[in-house]
């Protein structure tokens, strides 16, 4: 059965492995942690002690959000959890004025049919930082 919760405590009991799948350099599970932790709101979808999929976002709480993550494993894709954990997190955010998320191209026609809208962005991406050590 698969749960989800908004609470980051959970990270010290769940199997943390299998994400940042083709990442040239992904960060470590501590730094993992360390992102999921500074998070505004986190939340994580889970089996078992199995961390199966999560999302988060940092914002300033008053007006505007932005969504860095979303990430499900790969064998678990195609069954609707990322579909819930968007809908989970929209649900703490819906106080906010915007909620922002910036995706490869490609990845547009999934966040469209959960009701969002494509927009433009510009972005740097330092892929020597992306360990975040």
């Amino acid at each position: 059965m698969i749960n989800y919760s908004n609470d980051r405590k959970l990270l010290e009991s769940l199997d943390l492995s299998g994400f940042f799948v083709g990442w040239p350099n992904p960060p470590s599970e501590n730094v993992f942690k360390k992102i999921l932790a500074g998070s505004y709101k986190v939340v994580l979808a889970f089996e078992d002690k199995k961390l199966i999929g999560f999302i988060n976002s940092i914002s300033d709480g008053i007006l505007s959000a932005y969504i860095p993550l979303l990430e499900v494993l790969p064998e678990y894709q195609g069954k609707g959890i990322g579909k819930e954990l968007v809908k989970n997190l929209q649900d703490e955010l819906k106080h906010l004025y915007m909620v922002d998320l910036l995706c490869d191209e490609e990845l547009i026609p999934y966040y469209e049919k959960i009701g969002m809208m494509k927009a433009q962005g510009a972005f740097i991406r330092n892929y020597d930082r992306q360990s975040g050590e």
